[in-house]
């Protein structure tokens, strides 16, 4: 029977040209080897499974080749090469520093360094993980490494450059090694299948690739995997059950429901998720990523940040046409809030589904991209239609087109005041607003007279009072600006005038910065665009406090100046 050798030791590139992913590391080398420039000493540095150890041995091979083609390539024909692929070559010596670490070990290797080759040119000493080696044995090979033999070659690996000392990296050329990405490894993975004879879905090869972040043998170890599991024909589904991988069409349909505010089968299908058994914490993280994926598919400048596929890009585009940027940045913030909450709550899986019930209920109405289309075609004109219950189900306003609200009446034609609309967290941004989204198509809408009588409502005192005290819930996610709302209240001065009094010179900051969004919310529940609120510094004085032995003994000499008479007779001192 015949051995069985793994992909990743079967496909190992022989060559500078079958290296993927790093094509301008073997260049630079190619033309050093060309030019006959080469250094005494290199250090190799990446993540794990990118080449590092693989160039070296190539670099090796080429620069011993005694018929080298191009200049640059090994001939795999001379005795040095035939020796290096029969794996006896004595000019290439291969040391494990996580093994070999200590001073006795390099001491050794010294000892070898003075023994010139005896075919080809150069002796060539590769020291893999070379962040490994202990203090002492740095020291032992600075020497060596700065003024080595003529022959002699060191190629230093390591996966943690910062490890290494920095009198080592003095003396090293460095080239830093780059992630495999996910479309070089998805072509890497089909050649590699074709000539195993395997049939494998694109899908199936993008799960590989990500799943093996960057590494090249990690991708062919898992390729390996699935080949024992499925046999000669791969596909999408096989693939996510061997490697334990949530289906991508959940997150799909997540979306979905949650742009159709369809909370039940949002709930349902987390359920779903975890009657298979998968982490709740991962199921987030892997939608939040979902998401971040979806905003970059709708830029052309951002679609090179999209890892994936060509089959998968085009179900990003997709669904990216249908998702409102302002959406999916609230969605990201919902999800990156409940992450860091999952790790502390103690009832984790109501963590997720009240993150989940939030984003169903994002005030975005459906066919975002066409609706987003009128409201930068037609200006935004304020009307009673702020007052919607939802964006999906549009309501009339309570106050009719034939009863327009008189100007000197004290109260407005509608006794309550409308119900704030929510809106999103300061700092992410504002976009349209929900009435302009979800404005019904209906005649009257068009009436020219009708949003300017209602822009300017009277409003009074109290109607002030309770539109300011709705925006804390509408803030119920930003503690620090939820209390400074419950906490200073308004006070109308005039019919458009309203003061504000803060004796906290950091809540005044805090309160300049968020006032603007909050004055154009009451503006739009009040429907007065001629709202101004006025932030002041109040004086307040504060009675003063003895803390320490010497402020208590001064206050209680001005209570009672016999005290200090009595101080100075006794020589008393204050403790």
């Amino acid at each position: 029977m015949e051995n069985y050798i793994v992909s990743a030791r079967k496909y190992r590139p022989q060559n500078f040209e079958s290296v993927v992913g790093q094509q301008a590391l073997t260049q630079t080398l190619q033309n050093a080897i060309r030019q006959n420039h080469l250094a005494h000493a290199y250090l190799f540095c990446g993540p794990r499974g990118v080449g590092k150890t693989t160039c070296a041995r190539i670099f090796a091979k080429t620069i011993n080749c005694l018929n080298p083609q191009n200049g640059y390539d090994a001939c795999n024909e001379c005795e040095s090469c035939k020796a290096f692929n029969e794996q006896r070559s004595f000019n290439i010596h291969e040391l494990d520093a996580a093994s070999n670490n200590s001073v006795e070990d390099i001491r050794s290797l010294i000892d070898q360094v003075r023994i010139p080759p005896q075919i080809g040119k150069y002796s060539v000493y590769i020291i893999d993980e070379v962040h490994m080696l202990s203090a002492g044995a740095f020291n032992a090979l600075l020497k060596t490494l700065e003024e080595p033999p003529s022959y002699a070659i060191f190629i230093l690996a390591t996966t943690e450059k910062h490890k290494v000392l920095p009198t080592i990296l003095s003396r090293c050329q460095v080239y830093d090694f780059n992630r495999i990405t996910v479309p070089d490894t998805i072509a890497y993975l089909q050649s590699v299948a074709q000539k195993e004879g395997i049939t494998v879905s694109e899908e199936a090869l993008n799960v590989v690739a990500q799943k093996a972040d960057g590494g090249m043998r990690d991708a062919l170890s898992i390729f390996d995997q699935l080949v024992a599991f499925c046999g000669t024909t791969i596909t999408y589904e096989r693939t996510i059950e061997v490697l334990n991988v949530l289906n991508a069409d959940y997150y799909f349909s997540l979306v979905d429901n949650a742009l159709a505010h369809n909370v039940p089968q949002a709930l349902l299908l987390f359920n779903d998720v975890l009657n298979h058994g998968f982490d709740a914490g991962h199921f987030v993280t892997g939608f939040a990523q979902h998401l971040r994926d979806v905003l970059v598919s709708k830029d052309p400048q951002t679609l090179p940040l999209l890892e994936t596929g060509e089959a998968i890009r085009q179900r990003y585009a997709e669904q990216a046409q249908r998702c409102h940027p302002m959406w999916i940045f609230q969605a990201l913030d919902i999800l990156n809030t409940c992450d860091i909450n999952y790790r502390t709550a103690r009832n984790k899986r109501l963590t997720v589904e009240l993150a989940l019930v939030k984003l169903c209920n994002l005030g975005v109405a459906q066919n975002l991209p066409q609706q987003a289309q009128k409201t930068q075609s037609t200006p935004n004109t304020p009307s009673t239609q702020n007052t919607q219950s939802s964006p999906s189900t549009p309501t009339t306003p309570k106050t009719s087109s034939t009863q327009p609200v008189q100007a000197p009446a004290p109260q407005p034609a509608t006794a309550s005041i409308p119900k704030i609309p929510k809106m999103p967290s300061i700092g992410l941004g504002f976009g349209p607003k929900p009435a302009a989204q979800a404005a019904p198509a209906q005649p009257q809408a068009a009436e020219p007279q009708q949003p300017q009588e209602e822009q300017n409502r009277p409003f009074t005192a109290d109607q002030l009072r309770d539109a300011w005290v709705g925006l804390a819930a509408t803030h119920a996610e930003e503690p620090r600006l939820k209390e400074l709302i419950e906490s200073y209240v308004p006070r109308l001065l005039d019919e458009q005038t309203a003061e504000i009094q803060m004796p906290n010179p950091w809540q005044m900051t805090q309160m300049r910065k968020a006032m603007p969004e909050l004055a154009r919310q009451l503006r739009a529940a009040l429907h007065n665009d001629h709202l101004h609120i006025q932030l002041v510094q109040a004086e307040y004085s504060q009675e003063q406090m003895a803390f320490t032995a010497e402020e208590k003994y001064k206050l209680m000499v001005e209570q009672n100046p016999a005290l200090a008479q009595l101080k100075e007779r006794l020589d008393l001192q204050i403790d």
